[in-house]
């Protein structure tokens, strides 16, 4: 209900519902009056102030004593307290902050519980540990007059808040400006083959010389962490050529590592053979000389017998050849005439040890036979005998036994 609403007389006709305390005497149910004036709200809120904290004097106005002294003492206490209480703040772990004094920098606060004077000291926390990124791209002109779409990757830190903040305007976004800039120089100066395929490495190296360079001249107050080359591709148009192209470098690169592995593969076992070659050569030189040289002893040593009896020496090394000779042959000489009993020949021995005299000399098999012959009495015996030894002789000789 409204506080001066008509018919609301409840005994005192609405005054008791009028917070500025007005009434409606002399109105008789008239119009409704509105608010009082504002000097007259403040003098009688300054005497109710002084009547808690003084005395009245003559009606007209608060005058203070020493209660209304301490009254405002207070007040201007509890203030001061709130406006210290007010100055403390925290530093993260991670940050720093950069303290400017009426507008003009102080110092940088370390992590923690730090007080600022309200009002006078103005504090901006920078997180300098915190890895920032930021990516350049965009389709950029080669040395060769090419035109390439290239992306590039920047990971930063603030190593310096006061400079960050302050020295340059947005330095996010001119190291943004700053990495475009020195990426572009960087492909200027490079051919598309090159960043295409094997350049890439020595692309990002380089930009990120020119970046850090471009950096150091602004004072930026940031360090790059890493710099990362993304991609680069060839425009929509020639993508495909470009694909092509690369495959066949891929393909010839592939063949050159398969040669370079059967290389490695052959050249050491050809040098191997070469060498088992070269000793096995080596040891059969040094193996006949060392033979001739044994059979040189061997004669040395005979000529002295030989020149005292030469018939006797030569008998002797006749019948020593003979016997190395028949003792690995098959063949059998009869003579006849010393005795007219019938022999008994082990057929079966003899032919096993021919058989084991052919198999050792398999490589002159067709220029030599086996013969088992037995010469009985005839009246061409001796001839008959003289012909089987000099047949004999000519077998062994092809053999190499005489």
């Amino acid at each position: 209900m409204a506080w001066n609403e008509p018919g609301n007389n409840n005994g005192n006709n609405g005054r008791d519902n009028d917070p500025w305390g007005n009434n409606n005497r002399g109105n008789n149910g008239g119009r409704e009056q509105g608010p009082p004036d504002l000097d007259e709200v403040f003098n009688k809120l300054s005497q109710k102030l002084g009547g808690k904290f003084g005395k009245k004097g003559g009606g007209k106005g608060p005058s203070f004593t020493n209660g209304g002294v301490i009254g405002i003492g207070v007040i201007a206490l509890i203030a001061v307290v709130i406006w210290v209480f007010a100055g403390f703040y925290t530093i993260g772990e991670a940050e720093r902050g950069v303290v400017l004094r009426l507008g003009k920098y102080d110092r940088i606060v370390d992590p923690g519980l730090n007080w600022r004077p309200r009002f006078i000291d103005q504090v901006t926390p920078v997180n300098v540990q915190a890895i920032r990124s930021l990516r350049a791209s965009g389709l950029m002109l080669t040395k060769d007059e090419n035109v390439v779409t290239v992306s590039m990757d920047v990971q930063y830190r603030v190593s310096d808040p006061y400079k960050y903040l302050y020295v340059v305007t947005n330095a996010d976004d001119s190291l943004r400006q700053a990495t475009d800039s020195a990426l572009r120089a960087v492909i200027g100066d490079s051919l598309m083959d090159s960043i295409l395929t094997s350049g890439r490495q020595q692309i990002r190296q380089t930009t990120q010389q020119t970046l850090n360079q471009i950096i150091d001249s602004y004072d930026m107050g940031i360090s790059i962490v890493d710099v990362n080359f993304q991609s680069a591709r060839p425009p929509e148009q020639v993508k495909d050529a470009f694909d092509d192209a690369i495959a066949a470098r891929e393909d010839e690169e592939r063949f050159i590592r398969e040669a370079e592995a059967y290389k490695n593969e052959i050249l050491p076992k050809a040098t191997g053979r070469a060498e088992r070659l070269k000793k096995e050569a080596q040891g059969y030189s040094e193996r006949t000389i060392n033979e001739a040289l044994g059979q040189v002893a061997q004669f040395e040593k005979l000529l002295p017998e030989y020149e005292a009896a030469p018939k006797v020496t030569r008998d002797r090394l006749y019948l020593d050849t003979m016997q190395k000779v028949y003792s690995s042959t098959s063949k059998v000489l009869i003579d006849s005439k010393s005795s007219g009993n019938l022999l008994y020949l082990p057929l079966d021995k003899l032919t096993g040890k021919a058989a084991s005299s052919k198999s050792q000399d398999s490589s002159q098999s067709d220029s030599s036979s086996i013969y088992d012959s037995v010469t009985v009495d005839s009246p061409n015996s001796d001839s008959k005998k003289s012909t089987t030894d000099t047949q004999s002789r000519t077998n062994d000789s092809r053999q190499g036994r005489y």
